[in-house]
């Protein structure tokens, strides 16, 4: 069976990172690790062909090649995802849709001809799908009664990426968060019991990886990954001699909640395996709103506290922020700026809150008629599509107002240095590790010299850029190339944020003149 894996298309968003991406000559941040194990977990007697088209088009002879299309995205991704379902059944080709978009919203995949929706987690439907294919069904919806156990799951078929296009590479350790946010469609997706492979599995991958010649970064793509702490722990305490044994051939990277700020030897675990970042949903400094929305873990210890603890112990923060929980105060954007400034965390990914297809949320906002419809984004351009506790406009500005302020070039720079020094001091009485040399890349040097350009030349960053540059040398040298590799992060900020403030600035104009008529409406009968 010829099959051909289709990724959709990102739009532009916080995590695209086109300007910085091109710097160093790569096209996608991350690749479709979905879609990789997709194809291990079919049957290997198929053949197949992935076309990501995030970093390449699809040609007629993709398309005349293919006996069966195979999409899965998220729900970002959604027009570009419809938009290929469309295309591939005006050449006659059976296609399957799976993914958390897909399973989220199905209904909006089948009304545009999908043949095969393959929900859930493929580990349990994708063997049906390929059954039904193989005897000839010409269509139907496959569902999963129960969550798989992904000690089974296959290698990934990382053979068939373009590995030169992507900054980073993916793997994944564990599904499944044991919170209860409500806004988190997770949950809903993987359950609240982590399930993990086994540290053989995930050392296999790696091994995997090394032996096709990756050497750049690998993010753990896993929601919570410290959410199943004991099996965590038995990963890292596996993963740090292999790590030792290759000369630490990949910094690592994954996503956890903020109570990793409570287990000190996790973290410094972490820190031996060669995870060099961690994001952290942390959403709003005002605990009333983490009550409100069901972040308890959040709530603990102060916040702050938790942050410089992650950063002291030698992990650099990423962090997401939201705005426009119920009962919010206004001010929550200001909040969230003087949070973000005060505990240096660079990269702040910022959003208006959303309502997700099937979360805690969405059902209780429906419940109480305050949906605006039933899409839902979760990218930075979008609007709330519910109605709030205060006035969207005043959410709206807030959120704009802040991220204008978030990718002001001087206070990234200065945020940035401010928390690798943190850094440096977090390293400085850590055992040295004994690393393989890096292959030469030109990108790096060029993208270097741009660097230098923009924001110690021409820019009004000019003079605290070379500054912080010759400090970082005398304090903190083993992190020059991650610091410059933030601080090139700006060269997509300037621009995407620029997007935000034109999209939603429209956004909101259309309705506040839809919110106007009713009033006119109004006016006109009681005169």
């Amino acid at each position: 069976m010829r099959s051909l894996l289709i990724y959709p298309l990102f739009p532009q968003s916080f995590w695209s990172f086109e300007k910085t991406l091109e710097l160093i000559g790569r096209k996608a941040m991350l690749p479709p690790l979905g879609l990789i194990t997709v194809a291990a977990i079919l049957p290997q007697t198929w053949e197949f062909r992935l076309v990501d088209r995030n970093i390449e088009s699809i040609s007629e002879a993709d398309w005349d090649w293919a006996e069966v299309v195979i999409l899965s995205g998220m729900i970002v991704q959604k027009e570009d995802l419809l938009a290929q379902v469309q295309e591939a059944k005006k050449r006659g080709k059976k296609v399957a849709v799976g993914g958390p978009y897909a399973t989220a919203l199905s209904q909006e995949v089948q009304a545009v001809g999908a043949d095969y929706l393959v929900l859930d987690e493929g580990e349990i439907t994708l063997p049906l799908f390929a059954e039904a294919l193989e005897k000839g069904e010409p269509n139907g919806v496959f569902r999963a009664p129960e969550k798989p156990d992904v000690s089974q799951t296959p290698i990934p078929r990382f053979d068939l990426l373009k590995l030169d296009a992507y900054s980073e590479m993916s793997v994944q350790f564990s599904r499944g968060c044991p919170f209860q946010c409500e806004f988190c469609d997770i949950i809903v997706l993987y359950g609240r019991k982590p399930r993990t492979k086994t540290p053989e599995q995930l050392i296999a991958e790696l091994e995997a990886l090394y032996n096709l010649g990756w050497r750049r970064s690998i993010f753990l793509v896993d929601d919570n990954f410290i959410g199943n702490k004991r099996n965590v722990k038995l990963l890292l305490k596996a993963l740090v001699p292999w790590m030792e044994e290759k000369g630490f051939p990949f910094p690592l990277s994954t996503e956890a909640s903020v109570d990793l700020a409570n287990d000190q030897e996790l973290m410094d675990l972490m820190v031996a395996a060669n995870f060099g970042a961690v994001f952290l949903g942390l959403e709003t400094p005002d605990e009333d709103s983490l009550t409100v929305t069901k972040k308890y873990q959040n709530t603990r210890d102060p916040l702050s506290d938790s942050v410089h603890k992650i950063i002291s112990s030698g992990l650099r923060v990423m962090a997401g922020f939201i705005i426009g929980f119920d009962g919010e105060k206004s001010g929550a954007g200001d909040r969230i700026v003087q949070f973000v400034e005060k505990t240096t965390i660079p990269t702040a990914i910022y959003s208006m809150l959303q309502a997700l297809p099937d979360t805690a949320l969405w059902h209780r906002l429906e419940k109480e008629g305050r949906l605006r419809g039933q899409s839902a984004n979760i990218n930075q351009t979008t609007l709330m599509n519910f109605v709030p506790t205060r006035p969207l406009e005043q959410i709206a500005q807030e959120y704009l107002d802040g991220f204008w302020q978030l990718y002001d070039p001087q206070k990234f720079l200065d945020r940035t240095y401010r928390h690798y020094r943190i850094l440096g001091e977090a390293y400085r009485n850590k055992p040295r590790q004994k690393r393989a040399p890096k292959p030469f890349d030109w990108n790096n040097v060029k993208a270097f010299l741009v660097i230098c350009w923009r924001q110690g030349l021409v820019r009004e960053t000019r003079f605290s850029f070379w500054k912080y540059l010759w400090n970082m040398y005398r304090y903190n040298r083993g992190g020059i190339g991650s610091y410059l590799g933030v601080c090139a992060q700006i060269e997509h900020f300037l621009e995407y944020r620029e997007v935000v403030k034109v999209e939603i600035e429209q956004q909101l104009a259309e309705f506040l003149a839809t919110k106007a008529e009713p009033e006119k409406e109004e006016l006109v009968v009681s005169r």
